[in-house]
Protein backbone atom coordinates (compact mmCIF):
# COMPACT_ATOMS: atom_id res chain seq x y z
CA UNK A 1 0.00 0.00 0.00
CA UNK A 2 2.45 2.32 0.91
CA UNK A 3 4.32 1.69 -2.73
CA UNK A 4 0.93 1.99 -4.46
CA UNK A 5 0.48 5.53 -2.61
CA UNK A 6 4.32 6.81 -3.40
CA UNK A 7 3.33 5.76 -6.89
CA UNK A 8 -0.02 7.49 -6.91
CA UNK A 9 1.72 10.81 -5.72
CA UNK A 10 4.15 10.66 -8.18
CA UNK A 11 2.08 10.61 -11.17
CA UNK A 12 0.01 13.09 -9.61
CA UNK A 13 2.64 15.40 -9.46
CA UNK A 14 4.48 14.51 -12.59
CA UNK A 15 4.47 17.04 -15.51
CA UNK A 16 2.63 16.31 -18.22
CA UNK A 17 4.43 14.73 -20.95
CA UNK A 18 1.82 12.76 -23.00
CA UNK A 19 1.67 13.43 -26.45
CA UNK A 20 -1.12 14.91 -29.09
CA UNK A 21 -3.16 18.00 -29.61
CA UNK A 22 -5.74 17.07 -31.96
CA UNK A 23 -8.20 17.22 -29.48
CA UNK A 24 -7.17 20.23 -27.28
CA UNK A 25 -10.12 23.01 -27.18
CA UNK A 26 -7.18 25.16 -28.78
CA UNK A 27 -7.00 23.42 -31.88
CA UNK A 28 -10.32 24.12 -33.81
CA UNK A 29 -9.64 28.02 -33.56
CA UNK A 30 -6.29 26.53 -35.78
CA UNK A 31 -7.93 25.40 -38.01
CA UNK A 32 -10.14 28.26 -38.17
CA UNK A 33 -7.46 30.57 -38.74
CA UNK A 34 -5.80 28.00 -41.18
CA UNK A 35 -9.05 27.73 -42.88
CA UNK A 36 -10.82 31.29 -43.43
CA UNK A 37 -7.05 33.13 -43.11
CA UNK A 38 -4.64 30.85 -45.10
CA UNK A 39 -7.13 28.69 -47.46
CA UNK A 40 -6.49 25.40 -45.38
CA UNK A 41 -8.99 22.29 -47.65
CA UNK A 42 -9.91 19.63 -45.24
CA UNK A 43 -7.43 17.26 -46.88
CA UNK A 44 -4.82 20.20 -45.27
CA UNK A 45 -6.51 20.41 -42.03
CA UNK A 46 -6.12 16.22 -41.78
CA UNK A 47 -2.62 16.65 -41.89
CA UNK A 48 -2.71 19.42 -39.69
CA UNK A 49 -4.34 17.08 -37.21
CA UNK A 50 -2.03 14.12 -37.64
CA UNK A 51 0.71 16.00 -37.13
CA UNK A 52 -0.65 17.15 -33.79
CA UNK A 53 -1.57 13.70 -33.14
CA UNK A 54 2.55 13.21 -32.99
CA UNK A 55 3.52 16.27 -31.34
CA UNK A 56 4.77 15.66 -27.85
CA UNK A 57 3.88 18.08 -24.92
CA UNK A 58 7.63 19.67 -24.20
CA UNK A 59 7.13 21.24 -20.53
CA UNK A 60 10.93 21.94 -20.50
CA UNK A 61 10.81 23.97 -23.67
CA UNK A 62 8.83 26.17 -21.79
CA UNK A 63 10.98 26.84 -18.72
CA UNK A 64 13.96 27.32 -21.48
CA UNK A 65 12.16 29.92 -22.91
CA UNK A 66 11.06 31.90 -19.76
CA UNK A 67 15.33 31.44 -18.44
CA UNK A 68 16.77 32.37 -21.47
CA UNK A 69 20.22 33.55 -20.62
CA UNK A 70 19.41 37.12 -22.10
CA UNK A 71 17.13 37.39 -19.62
CA UNK A 72 19.00 35.67 -16.83
CA UNK A 73 22.63 36.52 -16.99
CA UNK A 74 23.33 39.71 -14.68
CA UNK A 75 26.73 40.65 -15.72
CA UNK A 76 27.51 42.08 -18.88
CA UNK A 77 31.03 40.11 -18.42
CA UNK A 78 28.99 36.58 -18.08
CA UNK A 79 26.93 37.39 -21.60
CA UNK A 80 29.89 38.08 -23.05
CA UNK A 81 31.94 35.39 -22.45
CA UNK A 82 29.40 33.22 -24.04
CA UNK A 83 29.50 34.65 -28.00
CA UNK A 84 32.75 36.47 -28.23
CA UNK A 85 35.60 33.98 -27.72
CA UNK A 86 39.21 33.07 -30.13
CA UNK A 87 37.58 30.54 -31.68
CA UNK A 88 34.03 32.31 -32.59
CA UNK A 89 36.40 35.30 -33.81
CA UNK A 90 38.50 32.89 -36.38
CA UNK A 91 35.09 30.93 -37.35
CA UNK A 92 33.94 34.46 -38.59
CA UNK A 93 36.23 35.43 -40.10
CA UNK A 94 36.59 32.07 -42.23
CA UNK A 95 32.80 32.41 -43.11
CA UNK A 96 33.61 36.25 -44.44
CA UNK A 97 35.92 34.81 -46.69
CA UNK A 98 34.18 31.70 -47.69
CA UNK A 99 30.98 33.93 -48.55
CA UNK A 100 32.08 36.77 -49.77
CA UNK A 101 30.33 37.30 -52.72
CA UNK A 102 27.64 36.54 -51.15
CA UNK A 103 28.35 39.24 -48.16
CA UNK A 104 29.36 41.75 -50.32
CA UNK A 105 25.94 41.67 -52.47
CA UNK A 106 23.90 41.85 -49.34
CA UNK A 107 25.87 44.83 -48.12
CA UNK A 108 25.56 46.52 -51.49
CA UNK A 109 22.07 45.38 -51.72
CA UNK A 110 20.62 46.52 -48.19
CA UNK A 111 23.35 48.40 -46.74
CA UNK A 112 24.33 45.80 -43.82
CA UNK A 113 27.98 45.42 -42.66
CA UNK A 114 29.51 41.79 -43.53
CA UNK A 115 30.37 41.56 -40.04
CA UNK A 116 26.67 42.30 -38.32
CA UNK A 117 25.46 39.80 -40.86
CA UNK A 118 28.32 37.70 -39.47
CA UNK A 119 27.60 39.03 -35.97
CA UNK A 120 24.13 37.29 -35.89
CA UNK A 121 25.30 33.97 -37.31
CA UNK A 122 27.62 33.85 -34.60
CA UNK A 123 25.40 34.69 -32.06
CA UNK A 124 22.47 32.70 -33.17
CA UNK A 125 23.66 29.18 -34.18
CA UNK A 126 27.77 29.53 -34.17
CA UNK A 127 27.94 30.25 -37.82
CA UNK A 128 25.39 27.13 -38.38
CA UNK A 129 26.98 24.87 -35.55
CA UNK A 130 23.93 24.91 -33.20
CA UNK A 131 20.33 25.18 -35.01
CA UNK A 132 18.58 23.58 -32.41
CA UNK A 133 17.68 19.98 -31.61
CA UNK A 134 14.20 20.17 -30.82
CA UNK A 135 11.26 19.19 -33.58
CA UNK A 136 9.86 22.85 -34.65
CA UNK A 137 6.09 21.07 -34.25
CA UNK A 138 6.96 20.18 -30.44
CA UNK A 139 8.45 23.45 -29.63
CA UNK A 140 5.44 25.85 -31.43
CA UNK A 141 2.74 22.98 -29.79
CA UNK A 142 4.24 22.84 -26.56
CA UNK A 143 4.60 26.66 -26.75
CA UNK A 144 1.46 28.13 -28.26
CA UNK A 145 -0.47 25.63 -26.21
CA UNK A 146 0.85 25.84 -22.71
CA UNK A 147 2.94 28.89 -22.10
CA UNK A 148 1.75 30.76 -19.24
CA UNK A 149 2.37 34.02 -20.72
CA UNK A 150 3.58 34.49 -24.06
CA UNK A 151 0.64 31.51 -25.67
CA UNK A 152 -0.82 33.93 -28.32
CA UNK A 153 2.58 34.66 -30.29
CA UNK A 154 3.51 30.82 -29.81
CA UNK A 155 -0.18 29.70 -31.16
CA UNK A 156 0.41 32.06 -33.97
CA UNK A 157 4.06 30.61 -35.20
CA UNK A 158 2.18 27.31 -35.16
CA UNK A 159 -0.04 28.85 -37.74
CA UNK A 160 2.32 30.32 -39.63
CA UNK A 161 4.32 27.28 -39.48
CA UNK A 162 1.70 24.81 -41.20
CA UNK A 163 1.30 27.50 -44.02
CA UNK A 164 5.08 27.49 -44.38
CA UNK A 165 5.08 23.43 -44.68
CA UNK A 166 2.01 23.57 -46.91
CA UNK A 167 3.30 26.15 -49.22
CA UNK A 168 6.97 25.10 -49.07
CA UNK A 169 6.31 21.48 -49.17
CA UNK A 170 8.07 20.64 -46.01
CA UNK A 171 7.37 17.92 -43.15
CA UNK A 172 5.98 19.22 -40.14
CA UNK A 173 6.87 16.39 -38.34
CA UNK A 174 10.58 16.69 -39.86
CA UNK A 175 11.39 19.86 -39.42
CA UNK A 176 14.36 21.25 -35.87
CA UNK A 177 14.91 24.28 -34.54
CA UNK A 178 15.39 26.15 -31.09
CA UNK A 179 13.25 25.80 -27.91
CA UNK A 180 11.30 28.42 -28.99
CA UNK A 181 10.38 27.01 -32.85
CA UNK A 182 13.08 29.23 -34.55
CA UNK A 183 14.96 27.71 -37.67
CA UNK A 184 18.00 27.14 -39.62
CA UNK A 185 21.37 28.94 -39.81
CA UNK A 186 19.61 32.46 -39.37
CA UNK A 187 17.45 31.03 -36.46
CA UNK A 188 14.00 32.74 -37.88
CA UNK A 189 10.94 32.28 -36.73
CA UNK A 190 8.08 30.51 -39.11
CA UNK A 191 6.24 33.73 -39.49
CA UNK A 192 9.54 35.79 -40.61
CA UNK A 193 10.53 32.63 -43.01
CA UNK A 194 7.30 33.15 -44.91
CA UNK A 195 7.69 36.87 -45.26
CA UNK A 196 11.25 38.30 -45.00
CA UNK A 197 13.93 35.18 -45.99
CA UNK A 198 15.00 35.15 -49.50
CA UNK A 199 16.65 32.41 -51.99
CA UNK A 200 19.88 34.00 -52.18
CA UNK A 201 21.85 31.21 -54.08
CA UNK A 202 19.13 31.14 -56.54
CA UNK A 203 18.80 27.72 -56.55
CA UNK A 204 14.61 27.72 -57.03
CA UNK A 205 13.97 27.44 -52.95
CA UNK A 206 14.62 29.50 -49.85
CA UNK A 207 16.53 27.10 -47.56
CA UNK A 208 17.84 28.83 -44.37
CA UNK A 209 19.89 25.70 -43.56
CA UNK A 210 21.80 27.30 -46.69
CA UNK A 211 24.63 29.79 -45.71
CA UNK A 212 23.92 32.17 -48.54
CA UNK A 213 19.60 31.89 -47.95
CA UNK A 214 20.40 33.04 -44.33
CA UNK A 215 23.42 35.91 -45.21
CA UNK A 216 20.55 37.20 -47.56
CA UNK A 217 17.43 36.78 -45.20
CA UNK A 218 19.21 38.05 -42.26
CA UNK A 219 19.98 41.60 -44.15
CA UNK A 220 16.38 41.40 -45.66
CA UNK A 221 15.03 41.50 -42.19
CA UNK A 222 17.05 44.41 -41.11
CA UNK A 223 15.62 46.73 -43.67
CA UNK A 224 12.22 45.28 -44.11
CA UNK A 225 10.75 43.85 -40.24
CA UNK A 226 8.11 45.24 -38.87
CA UNK A 227 7.14 44.77 -35.01
CA UNK A 228 3.98 44.48 -34.13
CA UNK A 229 3.83 46.54 -31.08
CA UNK A 230 6.71 49.02 -31.85
CA UNK A 231 8.01 51.39 -34.59
CA UNK A 232 10.24 49.77 -36.99
CA UNK A 233 13.97 50.21 -36.40
CA UNK A 234 15.00 50.33 -39.86
CA UNK A 235 18.39 49.41 -40.68
CA UNK A 236 20.36 53.17 -41.74
CA UNK A 237 22.84 52.59 -44.66
CA UNK A 238 26.62 54.20 -43.05
CA UNK A 239 25.29 54.59 -40.13
CA UNK A 240 27.16 53.14 -36.36
CA UNK A 241 25.33 50.95 -33.93
CA UNK A 242 26.77 52.82 -30.49
CA UNK A 243 28.11 56.09 -29.53
CA UNK A 244 31.08 55.32 -26.67
CA UNK A 245 29.76 57.39 -23.47
CA UNK A 246 32.58 59.42 -21.72
CA UNK A 247 30.76 60.59 -18.59
CA UNK A 248 26.92 60.15 -17.03
CA UNK A 249 25.40 62.72 -14.51
CA UNK A 250 22.19 61.40 -15.16
CA UNK A 251 19.65 63.89 -13.77
CA UNK A 252 16.23 62.83 -12.33
CA UNK A 253 13.96 63.52 -15.06
CA UNK A 254 16.15 61.61 -17.32
CA UNK A 255 14.62 59.08 -19.47
CA UNK A 256 14.87 55.66 -18.68
CA UNK A 257 17.64 53.36 -19.79
CA UNK A 258 17.53 50.10 -21.99
CA UNK A 259 14.52 50.68 -23.62
CA UNK A 260 13.21 48.93 -26.70
CA UNK A 261 13.70 51.84 -29.33
CA UNK A 262 15.83 55.05 -29.52
CA UNK A 263 13.44 57.13 -26.52
CA UNK A 264 15.44 60.92 -27.05
CA UNK A 265 18.37 62.17 -29.72
CA UNK A 266 21.90 62.79 -28.89
CA UNK A 267 20.97 66.64 -27.46
CA UNK A 268 18.46 65.38 -25.28
CA UNK A 269 21.11 62.97 -23.87
CA UNK A 270 23.74 65.41 -23.43
CA UNK A 271 20.74 67.62 -21.46
CA UNK A 272 20.08 64.36 -18.99
CA UNK A 273 23.82 64.44 -18.33
CA UNK A 274 25.18 62.11 -20.47
CA UNK A 275 28.77 63.16 -22.28
CA UNK A 276 29.68 61.14 -25.92
CA UNK A 277 32.97 60.30 -26.43
CA UNK A 278 32.61 61.31 -29.78
CA UNK A 279 30.79 64.53 -31.45
CA UNK A 280 27.35 63.43 -33.07
CA UNK A 281 24.49 65.41 -34.91
CA UNK A 282 22.31 66.70 -32.52
CA UNK A 283 18.99 65.11 -33.69
CA UNK A 284 20.02 61.77 -34.39
CA UNK A 285 17.71 59.31 -32.39
CA UNK A 286 19.68 57.51 -29.50
CA UNK A 287 18.87 55.62 -26.26
CA UNK A 288 20.68 54.86 -23.72
CA UNK A 289 22.34 51.83 -22.99
CA UNK A 290 23.80 50.46 -19.12
CA UNK A 291 25.83 47.29 -19.05
CA UNK A 292 26.11 45.97 -15.24
CA UNK A 293 29.83 44.63 -15.05
CA UNK A 294 31.46 43.06 -11.99
CA UNK A 295 33.38 46.58 -11.90
CA UNK A 296 30.44 48.82 -11.78
CA UNK A 297 28.37 50.21 -14.79
CA UNK A 298 29.29 50.74 -18.17
CA UNK A 299 27.33 52.86 -20.58
CA UNK A 300 26.37 53.55 -24.70
CA UNK A 301 24.33 55.81 -26.78
CA UNK A 302 22.51 53.54 -28.85
CA UNK A 303 21.85 54.42 -32.28
CA UNK A 304 19.12 53.04 -34.75
CA UNK A 305 21.01 50.52 -36.15
CA UNK A 306 21.32 49.09 -32.50
CA UNK A 307 18.06 48.89 -31.96
CA UNK A 308 17.62 46.97 -35.84
CA UNK A 309 19.79 44.43 -34.11
CA UNK A 310 17.43 44.48 -30.97
CA UNK A 311 13.95 43.74 -33.39
CA UNK A 312 15.92 40.47 -33.97
CA UNK A 313 16.04 39.82 -30.33
CA UNK A 314 14.82 42.64 -28.30
CA UNK A 315 17.42 41.96 -25.21
CA UNK A 316 20.06 44.89 -24.87
CA UNK A 317 22.52 41.82 -24.12
CA UNK A 318 21.97 40.20 -27.31
CA UNK A 319 22.23 43.15 -29.42
CA UNK A 320 25.43 44.35 -27.51
CA UNK A 321 27.34 40.67 -28.08
CA UNK A 322 26.34 40.99 -31.41
CA UNK A 323 27.07 44.56 -32.07
CA UNK A 324 30.57 43.74 -29.95
CA UNK A 325 31.31 40.56 -32.13
CA UNK A 326 31.08 42.26 -35.16
CA UNK A 327 33.65 44.84 -33.72
CA UNK A 328 35.95 42.16 -33.14
CA UNK A 329 35.88 40.41 -36.65
CA UNK A 330 36.24 44.20 -37.84
CA UNK A 331 39.61 44.12 -35.66
CA UNK A 332 40.68 40.94 -36.38
CA UNK A 333 39.96 40.94 -40.51
CA UNK A 334 41.78 44.16 -40.23
CA UNK A 335 44.81 42.35 -38.38
CA UNK A 336 44.74 39.70 -40.48
CA UNK A 337 44.91 41.36 -43.57
CA UNK A 338 47.91 43.78 -42.31
CA UNK A 339 49.77 40.96 -41.04
CA UNK A 340 49.06 39.36 -44.89
CA UNK A 341 50.03 42.61 -46.60
CA UNK A 342 53.33 43.09 -44.18
CA UNK A 343 55.88 40.62 -46.25
CA UNK A 344 54.91 41.74 -49.33
CA UNK A 345 55.53 45.28 -48.95
CA UNK A 346 59.23 43.92 -47.65
CA UNK A 347 60.10 42.43 -50.10
CA UNK A 348 58.78 44.89 -52.17
CA UNK A 349 61.11 47.57 -50.87
CA UNK A 350 65.09 48.71 -52.75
Amino acid sequence: MKVASVLTLLLLSAPAFAGGYRDDPKTALLHQRLAEGYGFSATDLETVDAALDTAERLPALVQAERQNKEATTPLWDDYRRIHIFPRQISDGLDLLERYAPYFARAEQEYGVPDVVIAGILGVETKYGRFTGKNRVLDALATQGYEHPTRAPFFFEELVQFFVLCRDSHFTATEMRGSYAGAMGYAQFMPSNYRTLARDYDDDGRIDLWTMPDAIGSIAQYFTRYQPPDRPAAHWQRGEPLLVPVKAVALKPAASPLNTRNANGTIASWIAAGVTPAVDMPPTLPAGLIQLNRADGPEYWLALTNFYSVMSYNPRTFYAMAVTQLAAELQAARSARTTTTAAPAETSAAP
